[in-house]
């Protein structure tokens, strides 16, 4: 997989031209490239990170190759919660840092983005890199520095490392379960709500805006809803795209060392969800299908917000008053190209994820809270934030 020359030109806007970019291999049989790869590193022992399904899915077979190519390694296996999942919290952190042999100098996180979260932190905690082992399209955090972790049931993003290398096999993604490919789906269509959300907090906000990196974000959502046929199918081109897709999100958070372009008003839903049920010690639903209906949600909002805001009735001492009433048409323009909730639905069920909250198993009354309260989980102008300051009323769900 080649690194696009927009990306290098990022770097160079962003002022980390030196910045270390991971190697990237993206094809069939990508395992049996590992065990070469930590050789030419000079690894002398690794830490293989798993769960009882990535360690099938992948897992066993990498295992073999180290063993074959006579590389020293441990298998610390994460244990599974009383709903058979692994969480990125304070137990499976510590468990992590413990368990792992004082001689390993390199780890393995083999999974999708929740054991990455936990490798990537614990390893930048012991100055020891890491390799990716993707086993699903599921997430575009593969490639990025920011650990989202559950600490003290609040969840938080750490920036911590980014791998130093990422071997995705096509076999193993095509072979996952259609669910986690649907999610990654999910996450790439995150995207629409969170560039312009991007662009509200430049506009309003004057927050850090890089537009060659919000091309690069955009290319990669368009390339995979012109693809969602191919996806859905899990035809071998369509995950390629998807896994593509989702790496060069991460990438460019990497470069620019925040999510931004990534991660907006639809994230904040799903983070919020993601607590409540924690806090109550629910199942945890998969991070991109939630990503993908808050997204409908949150363009649906949008669209009303466009319809009934005047900017004339935001007062003179606000601290937005004057960005507003200078940028309020653009934004205009920008949510009214936005798409609607119901073509936004209509790509998840192609792909054959869930639609609505109904689907989630989520509350109307835990929606309609998160709507009113999620924009204070991240300090950062977005619509959604917009919105709470100059409503009337709280914000009802069904909308």
């Amino acid at each position: 997989m080649e690194i696009s020359d927009q990306l290098y030109r990022l770097m160079e806007q962003t002022g980390n031209p030196s910045i270390t970019l991971p190697e990237l291999i993206l094809e069939k049989d990508a395992l049996f490239k590992i065990a070469p790869y930590i050789q030419r590193q000079g690894a002398e022992k690794v830490a293989l990170v798993v769960d009882h399904n990535t360690y099938q899915a992948a897992g066993k077979t990498i295992e073999k190759t180290l063993r074959v190519a006579s590389i020293d390694y441990q298998i610390v296996q994460l244990e599974e919660t009383d709903h058979g999942q692994v969480i990125a919290d304070e137990q499976s952190l510590v468990q992590l840092l413990v368990e792992t042999d004082s001689d390993v100098d390199l780890f393995l996180a083999v999974g999708s983005g929740t054991i990455h979260d936990i490798v990537r932190f614990a390893g930048s905690k012991m100055n020891r890199p890491f390799i990716s082992v993707p086993t699903a399209a599921s997430v575009d955090g593969f490639t990025s520095k920011g650990a989202p972790l559950i600490l003290r049931g609040v969840k938080k993003t750490i920036q911590t490392a980014s791998p130093i290398a990422v071997f995705a096999d096509v076999h193993v993604l095509i072979s996952a379960p259609q669910a986690l490919t649907a999610a990654g789906f999910g996450d790439i269509l995150g995207k629409y709500t969170s560039l312009l959300d991007w662009k509200i907090s430049e506009l309003i906000g004057s927050e850090p805006y890089y537009p060659i990196a919000a091309e690069l974000t955009r290319k990669s959502l368009v390339s995979c809803v012109e693809r969602v046929e191919q996806i859905a199918a899990r035809d071998q081109a369509g995950i390629q795209v998807l896994t593509q897709a989702l790496i060069e999100s991460g990438l460019v958070m990497l470069v620019l060392d925040f999510s931004r372009p990534a991660s907006g008003g639809e994230h904040h839903l799903s983070h919020y969800w993601e607590m409540n049920l924690l806090e109550k010690n629910k199942e945890q639903l998969l991070h991109g299908a939630k990503v993908g209906v808050a997204t409908a949600i949150i363009s649906n909002l949008y669209h009303q917000f466009v319809e009934n805001f005047e900017p004339s009735s935001v007062p003179q001492d606000h601290r937005y008053y004057r960005n507003i009433q200078k940028h309020w048409d653009e934004i205009k323009q920008l949510i009214n190209t936005l798409p609607t909730a119901e073509e936004i639905q209509t790509l998840l069920k192609i792909i054959g994820g869930p639609q609505t909250t109904e689907q989630l198993e989520l509350t109307n009354e835990l929606v309609k809270k998160s709507l009113n309260e999620a924009q204070h989980l991240r300090d950062r102008c977005t619509g959604l934030l917009l919105i709470n300051q100059f409503k009337k009323d709280l914000i009802d769900y069904p909308l």
